[in-house]
């Protein structure tokens, strides 16, 4: 799955597009929450291979109720029998640096963008939970990062409260993109508002300096029918891929009807990652139990 020249240059495309209507399109209107300084600061600590375990140990602790998460979380139930921590710092030692610092930054976002809307009830659990379902595919999936497929998977669907939050009429659009059934979601979105959350979340994602191919995959995901295609790198193709997958397994285990995003493009899904129905099935024995512990 190597990337042809054409290819390597869609991250950048995607990128330019974002920015054009940023400055003269449908996006200049929209407000896109700062992204937290503290977040910036763990990206920050983060970046090298050789994370900053002093700085992101003061970022932990800058925040009475984040440093109180890490905790619970080091306490849950993937520990259970374990010795109770008390500070943060034995938290990040029981959670390691990379579980530490995405459960710190699903803090920092769910608080930098609360979600107030009926209609978005839950969001931030959802993302969570696709979060880790994602983090959990990485490692059964050859070659994708489980820091790109967290990131991918708490914030794909980012534009959607964007939205909620700050234009107005929304709360009818989405409304009424569920209850249509003659044209996709974000048909009705841009019909209304001439943008839609796949764009907006790609902006938001690209405000907030998320992965470039983080950036890209969320601009993607409900463009589909490309899933494969010649012209996108095959590292987003294949967050793309994982997160149709991920949302499947979100929905099975929940006991709910698979999506229409995954009735027409689930098998192009699986054949991207060399996957099976069989694969799938084991992978959600496992992913339930994570869910669970989690």
């Amino acid at each position: 799955m190597l990337a042809t020249p054409e290819a390597r240059s869609r991250i950048a495309t995607i990128t330019s597009e974002i920015d054009a209507a940023r400055r003269s399109g449908p996006l200049q209107q929209i407000v896109v929450p700062p992204c937290p300084e503290l977040l910036t600061r763990l990206q920050r600590a983060m970046a090298s291979d050789e994370p900053d375990l002093n700085e992101v140990s003061r970022i932990a602790n800058a925040d009475v109720a984040m440093a109180a998460t890490l905790i619970r979380n080091a306490n849950g139930a993937a520990f259970a029998g374990s010795q109770p921590v008390a500070s943060a710092g034995q938290a990040m030692n029981r959670l390691g640096v990379r579980q530490t610092a995405a459960i710190m930054t699903g803090f920092l976002a769910r608080h930098a963008l609360p979600v107030k809307s009926p209609l978005l009830q839950g969001f931030w659990d959802r993302s969570t939970r696709r979060a880790i379902v994602m983090a959990a595919l990485a490692e059964q999936l050859p070659g994708l990062s489980a820091d790109l497929a967290w990131s991918y998977g708490l914030f794909s669907h980012v534009g959607l409260p964007v939205l909620m939050q700050g234009v107005k009429g929304y709360a009818g659009t989405m409304m009424e993109a569920a209850a249509r059934k003659d044209r996709p979601f974000i048909a009705t979105e841009n019909a209304n508002h001439r943008t839609d959350h796949a764009v907006v979340g790609a902006l938001t994602a690209r405000a907030w300096h998320l992965a470039p191919a983080v950036v890209a995959a969320i601009r993607l995901h409900h463009s589909l029918e490309s899933l494969g295609s010649q012209g996108t790198e095959p590292e987003v193709h294949t967050l793309v891929a994982t997160g149709l997958v991920a949302d499947q397994m979100l929905q099975r285990l929940e006991g709910l009807a698979p999506e229409a995003d995954w009735l027409a493009h689930g098998d192009a899904a699986l054949a991207w990652l060399h996957a099976s129905t069989d694969d799938l099935l084991h992978w959600e024995d496992g992913v339930g139990a994570r869910l669970d512990s989690a």
